[in-house]
């Protein structure tokens, strides 16, 4: 049985690392990509797949009171 270290790519720039516990920006290469990419989640350039046409469910909770 082998017990290989799992090897991913930065999700930020692509680079090849390995899962270390001791990366403190896991899954991210550094902090650099790390804070990247929050900024690109901020300025709303990622979005998660969906549709915009649904109200959110919980949203007609805030307009009973």
């Amino acid at each position: 049985m082998t017990n290989s270290i799992p090897r991913y790519n930065c999700p930020g720039c692509g680079t090849a690392l390995t899962w270390d516990k001791n990366n403190p920006h896991r899954p991210f290469c550094s902090e650099q990509c790390k804070n990247r990419d929050f900024i690109a989640w901020a300025n709303e350039e990622n979005r998660l797949p969906g549709s915009s046409v649904y109200d959110d469910i919980l949203s007609n909770d805030l307009d009973s009171h």
